[in-house]
């Protein structure tokens, strides 16, 4: 990808107005979807960075701790960096009601209100302003693909959507995530996309524009890519599906061929010649499970059961080589535009380390995600209907084995291993974030836990 920069004018805000929004954010981001401490009241905030984008707007990295609560496994409390984009005005127009964080009672805003600038059209317009005009505000670094103009004046409106980002759609044309857990090192969405792009390989959306902090370390902030008008999402055709008693084989089977076409693409642009270390593998997948049953009860019966799908790894076919790859691949991460299936979001699981999810993996871990997704598809509508996500993934898996050259089918132990390790952080993040779906990840437990199942 290549880079422009050009200076411009900005300054870098002084510290001390956290003073006037420590207790405003204590308040507010625990109530943010993006938030990933729900279940951790935040004990420390501490401010990492803070830049005046333009008049009224301000750029923040700050730190959330939970010092007051033991971390899984008995590690050390941790936190996580959040990018916030805070608006501070005077008085607030009451159709921004929904973006209020609060009135500053003391320290420097003292007396100002302060909102969540993303709702804010203006301030969204001006946000895409600076990745039109690459250059840098204080430790910001906006820059862009100078081979693709991005119109001015287009109209912003910010996705309403459960995730772990924020996304703004301009004029049905762009589409920016700011990622907001925030961690040093190139986000593998910028990564891979801008890779994939270079590769010819037309299932994935090429950036258009990106930023990047330089302190206090570099990272990725955010990426703007084409936005797909008149995409659906898998998770949502595979319901329409279901609902109107559809065959979705077809599409399946698309689809297969479509995650062979990006993990091909991947593995030309990041060639490795690891074949993974399946033990290593399977101790991490094995304290994965240790620490879900300590938090989930209902988990313990089952583990046993579980461990001998980890220890089949050290003697299975250890199946192709490690590559990069997705990361966390399921239904709600693919669109489908006329005939064509794109793969979106390749940031990974953002709960695990971005050295981890950069790093080289086996490509079966994507495909067991998705095949998870088909089962959690069919169970959102009684009665379950489990021979339509049976023949969803055989089709899926006999379309990726129609090109990638070898079938995920054939390779039991491996499959079976990696859709235990999805399956046990299912059922992690259902009991923390929505309890009333445990039992759909807890069904496959209970199979998977079954020797050779």
């Amino acid at each position: 990808m290549q880079k422009t920069a050009s200076p411009r004018p900005s300054r870098t805000v002084d510290a001390s107005p956290m003073a006037s929004l420590a207790g405003l954010l204590r308040e507010w981001l625990p109530r943010q979807r993006w938030f990933a401490g729900k279940d951790r009241p935040v004990t420390d905030l501490a401010l990492l960075s803070m830049t005046e984008l333009f008049p009224g707007c301000l750029h923040l990295l700050v730190h959330a701790g939970h010092s007051a609560v033991p971390a899984p496994g008995g590690a050390p409390p941790t936190g996580d960096c959040y990018q916030l984009v805070l608006g501070v005005r005077q008085h607030l127009s009451p159709r921004l009601g929904r973006a209020l964080i609060g009135r500053a009672e003391e320290g420097p805003l003292a007396g100002l209100t302060i909102f969540d600038a993303l709702q804010d059209p203006r301030s969204a317009q001006l946000l895409l302003e600076r990745l039109r005009h690459p250059g840098a505000a204080g430790p910001l670094r906006f820059e862009a693909d100078p081979s693709v103009p991005v119109p001015a004046g287009l109209v912003p409106r910010l996705l309403d959507a459960e995730q772990s980002n924020s996304s703004l759609v301009y004029g049905d044309t762009f589409i920016l995530k700011l990622f907001r857990r925030i961690q040093p090192g190139v986000n593998p969405d910028l990564e891979l996309s801008g890779a994939l792009a270079g590769q010819g390989c037309r299932r994935v959306p090429a950036p258009v524009a990106w930023f990047r902090t330089t302190h206090p370390w570099e990272a990725t902030l955010g990426v703007l890519q084409p936005f797909l008008r008149d995409a659906s999402d898998g998770w949502t055709l595979a319901l329409d599906a279901l609902a109107s008693g559809a065959d979705f084989t077809a599409e399946a089977r698309q689809l297969g061929r479509a995650t062979a076409e990006v993990h091909l693409a991947l593995a030309s642009a990041f060639p490795s010649l690891s074949r993974g270390e399946n033990g290593r593998t399977a101790a991490a997948m094995t304290e994965r499970l240790e620490i879900a049953a300590h938090f989930v009860p209902a988990l313990q019966p089952y583990v046993p059961g579980l461990r001998t799908a980890f220890g089949a790894l050290a003697t299975c076919d250890p199946g192709p080589p490690a590559q990069r790859i997705h990361g966390d691949l399921h239904l709600g991460q693919v669109l489908r535009a006329g005939r064509e299936w794109f793969v979106i979001d390749f940031e990974g699981e953002p709960s695990r380390p971005l050295a981890e999810r950069r790093g080289v993996h086996s490509p079966v871990r994507d495909i067991a995600g998705m095949l998870r997704s088909f089962d959690y598809a069919a169970r959102q509508r009684r009665p379950w209907r489990p021979e339509w996500a049976r023949r969803c993934r055989e089709a899926y898996c006999a379309g990726y084995a129609s090109l990638a050259g070898w079938d995920p089918r054939k390779k039991h132990g491996l499959l079976r291993a990696y859709e235990t390790d999805r399956a046990v952080y299912e059922v992690l993040y259902e009991a923390r974030h929505r309890p009333d779906w445990l039992p759909v990840p807890m069904a496959a437990i209970e199979r998977l836990a079954v020797r050779g199942s």
